[in-house]
């Protein structure tokens, strides 16, 4: 097929039932880049010849010299599939897993998606992240199994053993998504289930017969659609790289009309257990146990094996004139000719089994059109958490039609999309790019050019004639004005310009159109209600929370590393938008009508966990370094920007090889400035454990060293406050008592079991949506919220007091105060001051009218409640070993004694009202309002103003004593630190597995298991790495196999460092084993004194270790 015209395409975008938007998803070095090539190949974009080499779709320098792909990029297709023309917006994303933000922007813009599986490595890590990605989006895959030619050529396995390989392959990534699938039918298997009982218990019909459903709903699902194989034609064997590839169907046709058996038995039966019976001329099932060879053997593969016998391994010239004399294919002689048998190899396959043909009629009849959106994708594209779809406002609901009518009408409202904006160098522009030149204008600019060169010739002469006796040479007037010229105009051409790459979902986008940009806090209901009735983007509209008005200034057609520029771009298409990085930082969605939702977030698999520090080389550039960061921020999915406390500006990435391309980018493209980077900052966690029964030699500890410890805090307490307002019991009780003297509180430090804190850690999302309906229901506002989050939360509910058992955790659920830090951290706040009944902080879970229980239980509240959470969240964001958050440690506060207000009047009154450990019933608050009387009013201010001129605000003491009783309790626990995990996923041979081990073993990482991949002689073995020994992992495994053995890194949990960071030997035994200064590494150590070093705080460490006499230069002679 020949260069598409853009008019063509034009015209193909009018059709959306004829549109394929797709994405190639695979694991880093399947082939999804070759493969893009051969695609793009077929529209005559590249030469074929170059397709695989020229890596079209990776158009960035580090790309090409890396050999992966770091970004998705877009390109837009013909193909002519029998007698319909089909529009293909291609994406090509990256397979490199600190690079999956871009899958996640790529994979929600498509209807399908190519799942590309390397043919000898078979099912990978990024693989199944991929298909879950792609189930999490409801977009329907088709499988390419690439690399066919590595198991000739490489492992030279047999046509039978290739065929049970490709077998157990298919069997693999069909288990991922049957597991996928499994887990979603008995979700909603439980919620129907769920459903029932409640209808039963509503209707209170009791039937005399109990009949109990056993299944599990597995049954009467319809998979049918959902698992690949090749009788389907949801499957293509290829190798990109040789530039072939086919499917059941081509060789269906190919022996139909040879054998002259109908294509359809031939589609059923060339995979499977079939074999043909040359006596009967009959196919019959049953090969296998009768040792004969399957149908796609002896018809498919024991062809392509002979072909590649005869052209690359034994070269044999007469067979291959054979080969190319039975297909009919056309070989160049230059080509017959080559030394390298692959190009004739390549010359041969292209022509017989075409790539391109084999795959992308696959996807125009498997994969579905924009038309065929499902009504479930929708819903759940708009519904916003923690809202239903049925919650949101009728007008609201209604978009859900345009959506599935996927029309392109005037009056049809326009959805779009952003998934992520990129930068282009505004040169590259379609408006500033050059264009070809006619004939009359090639001759306008020749006359132009004769006209001002004898203008110049004679305007030298006449200076040389003047300004000889100064020496000066002619023409330096003009030339200085041309470097000027070329110095003021070439900032501009420098200047990056931001493309959105998005989607139509509904309506026509067109060029100038002005359209609402809806952030992801935006509610639709209030923007209806703030809104006047009718109101669009081009009015005057009023101000309204996270709704904003931009227009789109210009529409491009993506190309790969190419735009085009387009006045309108019809529903169903993949485009590009200029003029929105005012409004956009990296996704939006954006609408004529202000009744549509924002659309759900993206769901990156990723977690951006490494940190570093960046400053500018020369101070003075500090302005550019800024507004880069902004740039890159905005141009990278997955990277975040942050300026901490300290003034440092920080950048977040998700690994090594993410962190190097961001600063290349600020480099190069965003602040052109040389740039300083700190060494990485290496994320830590602080928590206690439960007191060891064993010291470091394995002896059991007595009482006296948990004395011990208390002693010494009672030490270090002493040194900074007045030792009557600390006081620490032997069980680890910590009172403290604000300076004042007007408040005391008494608070526990208790380690959280492991699986609390992994719970907690999972359900940031939900604790904090259970914090924002406390919030509402406190001011007495009512929300809507969808049975699915509140199952959610008594789910999670449900969940923390089976794992919260035994004698002390008693109610403690009932109890719990506050999450922290932030509200919604891995800590709990428990309430066990005696008496002290405050609001719940399940209360969302009741029945009946929630917004006037809790406005009865807010008068129950004390005053200063707040303090004690403030306290209690500022504690847990950085603790007392080296200012880093703590993780699953429970404060339960014991005792809080706040002295009444009426503290100025005679003693007798003070006595009576001097403590409480209930609610305060002389000065009670309720919602906001104080009700006092005259006389205890004035009394209160009275003290209030001779408490803040020397301590301030009570309440700002308060935190401060809850603060430092959280650390002090914390202190009186064994303390230790908790360290980042990566799992480590490492492919590698039988000859480099020691190296690998070797590695690890040096790098405090740890095997957890190893098994060896069935038909090949590759070992995959599954590790975990700390964070902090990661950098240069991958480098140094790397070089110590030679290349053997790739790692993929990706976070995975926080794991506590079993050694205690104060510990010093105490006993003989210690000082025998570990010296006067426990002188072996101490791993937490080490690291709690590099996060202290680096934050500026105390390190207690000698600065000179070993001292000797200093000797002189005369000395040493």
């Amino acid at each position: 097929m020949g260069h598409t015209s853009l008019e063509k395409i034009i015209a193909l975008q009018r059709n959306p039932a004829n549109i394929r938007n797709l994405c190639i998803l695979a694991h880093v070095d399947h082939g999804k880049t070759t493969l893009a090539d051969c695609l793009v190949a077929s529209n005559g974009i590249i030469s074929s010849r170059l397709a695989g080499k020229l890596r079209y779709l990776d158009s960035r320098e580090d790309e090409q010299i890396r050999g992966i792909t770091m970004k998705s990029s877009a390109i837009s297709l013909h193909y002519r599939n029998g007698d319909q023309d089909y529009l293909l917006n291609l994406i090509d994303s990256p397979g490199h897993v600190d690079f999956s933000s871009e899958v996640s922007t790529a994979v929600r813009l498509c209807d399908g998606a190519i799942i590309v599986v390397d043919a000898v490595e078979g099912v990978c890590p990024q693989t199944q992240a991929v298909l879950r990605q792609a189930w999490l989006e409801n977009i329907r895959p088709v499988l390419v199994i690439n690399k066919i030619d590595r198991l000739i050529l490489e492992l030279k396995l047999t046509s039978q053993e290739a065929y049970s390989h490709l077998q157990k392959i298919l069997e693999q990534v069909n288990a991922v998504t049957g597991a996928l699938f499994t887990s979603k039918v008995m979700e909603e298997r439980a919620e129907k289930e769920k459903k029932e009982e409640e209808e039963e218990k509503e209707s209170d019909i009791l039937s005399g017969d109990q009949v109990y459903d056993w299944s599990a709903g597995l049954e009467e699902a319809d998979d049918s659609q959902l698992y690949f194989s090749p009788d389907q034609g949801n499957v293509v064997f290829a190798s990109a790289v040789d530039g072939w590839g086919f499917s059941i169907q081509q060789f269906a046709h190919i022996y139909s009309q040879k054998m002259g058996i109908k294509a359809e038995v031939l589609l059923k039966t060339l995979w499977g257990d079939f074999y043909l019976n040359a006596k009967a001329k009959k196919i019959m099932k049953g090969a296998q146990a009768k040792g004969k060879k399957q149908l796609f053997v002896h018809l498919v593969l024991d062809n392509i094996w002979s072909l590649y016998d005869a052209v690359v391994t034994r070269r044999d010239k007469e067979k291959v004139e054979k080969v190319i004399a039975s297909l009919g294919v056309k070989v160049l002689a230059r080509d017959s000719r080559h030394s390298d048998p692959k190009v004739l190899l390549s010359a041969i396959c292209s022509q017989w089994l075409p790539l391109a043909q084999a795959v992308l009629s696959m996807v125009c009849e498997k994969l579905p059109s924009p038309i065929d959106m499902t009504a479930e994708r929708v819903e759940k594209l708009m519904s916003v958490w923690p809202l239903r779809f049925d919650s949101l406002p009728e007008q609201t609901q209604e978009l859900k039609r345009a959506f599935l009518q996927c029309s392109s009408g005037e009056n049809q409202p326009l959805i779009i999309f952003v998934s992520k904006m990129f930068a282009v160098d505004t040169k590259a522009l379609p408006q500033n790019r050059q264009r070809p030149l006619t004939q009359e204008e090639i001759a306008q600019r020749r006359e132009l050019a004769r006209q001002r060169h004898a203008d110049r010739m004679a305007a030298d002469q006449t200076a040389a004639e003047s300004q000889s006796h100064e020496g000066q040479p002619a023409g330096c007037d003009s030339a200085k004005m041309e470097g000027l010229t070329l110095k003021d105009s070439q900032p501009e051409e420098d200047q990056q310009t931001f493309v959105a790459f998005a989607r139509v979902y509904s309506g026509v986008a067109k060029k100038g159109r002005r359209v609402f940009v809806l952030g992801p806090k935006y509610d639709p209901a209030r923007g209806l209600s703030m809104l006047p009735e009718g109101s669009r983007a081009w009015d005057h509209v009023p101000a309204v929370p996270h709704l904003s008005v931009c227009s789109m200034d210009s529409l491009y057609l993506l190309m790969g590393r190419e735009l085009e520029e387009l006045d309108e771009v019809p529903v169903g298409n993949v485009l590009g938008i200029r003029g929105l990085e005012e409004c956009v930082l990296k996704s939006a969605t954006l609408s004529t009508s202000p009744a549509c939702p924002p659309f759900i977030p993206l769901n990156f698999e990723a977690t951006p966990i490494l940190r570093v520090a960046i400053e500018p080389k020369h101070p003075s550039e500090m302005p550019k370094l800024v507004r880069g960061m902004r740039l890159l921020n905005q141009a990278d999915p997955c990277a975040e920007v942050l300026i901490q406390e300290t003034g440092e500006h920080v950048l977040v990435t998700a690994g090594e090889v993410h962190l190097q391309r961001c600063l290349d980018d600020l480099r190069k493209r965003f602040a052109k400035i040389e740039i300083s980077v700190s060494e990485p900052i290496i994320p830590f966690r602080e928590t206690v454990v439960r007191p060891p029964k064993v010291d470091m030699v394995n002896e059991d500890l007595g009482k006296q060293h948990k004395v011990a410890i208390i002693h010494q805090l009672k030490e270090e307490a002493s040194h900074g406050r007045p030792s009557d307002t600390l006081h620490v019991d032997h069980s680890g009780l910590v009172t403290l008592t604000t300076p004042n003297r007007l408040a005391t509180v008494s608070v526990r430090a208790i380690p959280l079991p492991q699986e609390v804190t992994c719970l907690l850690e999972s359900s940031t999302e939900l604790i904090r949506t259970l914090e924002q309906v406390n919030m509402s229901l406190r001011e007495g506002k009512s929300l809507d919220i969808s049975p699915r989050t509140l199952e959610a939360i008594a789910g999670f509910k449900a969940q923390l007091e089976s794992l919260l058992q035994g004698r002390k955790w008693r109610n403690a659920v009932e109890h719990i105060w506050a999450f922290g830090p932030r509200r919604y951290g891995p800590n709990i706040l428990l309430n066990l001051v005696e008496g002290y009944q405050r609001p719940s902080l399940w209360q969302c879970l009741g029945r009946g009218d929630q917004a006037g229980e809790a406005r009865a239980q807010a008068a129950g509240m004390r005053d200063l409640d707040n303090s004690i959470v403030s306290g209690f969240q500022l504690a847990t964001l950085s603790g007392p070993m080296c200012e880093e958050p703590l993780m699953g440690v429970c404060f339960s506060v014991e005792r809080w004694d706040i002295q009444s207000a009426s503290l100025l009047q005679p003693q007798d009154v003070l006595d009576e009202h001097s403590k409480f450990h209930g609610p305060i019933t002389d000065n009670r608050v309720e919602g906001s309002s104080e009700t006092w009387t005259a006389g205890s009013c004035q009394a209160r201010r009275r003290l209030q103003a001779a408490s803040a001129d020397c301590y301030g605000p009570v309440s700002g003491q308060l935190i401060a004593a809850m603060k430092e009783a959280c650390r002090h309790a914390f202190q009186a626990q064994p303390q230790r630190l908790m360290a980042a995990m990566y799992t480590c996923e490492i492919m590698a041979t039988a000859e480099v597995l020691g190296r690998v081990y070797g590695v690890l073993g040096k790098r405090e990482g740890r095997v957890l298991h190893e098994e060896m991949k069935e038909g090949t002689d590759m070992f995959i073995i599954k590790a975990v790495l700390p964070v902090a020994e990661s950098f240069g992992f991958a480098d140094e495994i790397r070089k110590r196999t030679s290349g053997l053995a790739s790692p993929q890194l990706v976070f995975s949990h926080w794991e506590v460092i079993s050694s205690d960071p104060c510990w010093v030997p105490t006993t003989e035994e210690e000082y025998l084993h570990f010296g006067e200064k426990a002188d072996s590494a101490n791993q937490a150590l080490k690291y709690m004194n590099a996060v202290r070093r680096r934050k500026g705080l105390y390190v207690e460490e000698k600065i000179v270790e070993h001292a000797e006499k200093q000797r002189t230069l005369s000395k040493n002679k």
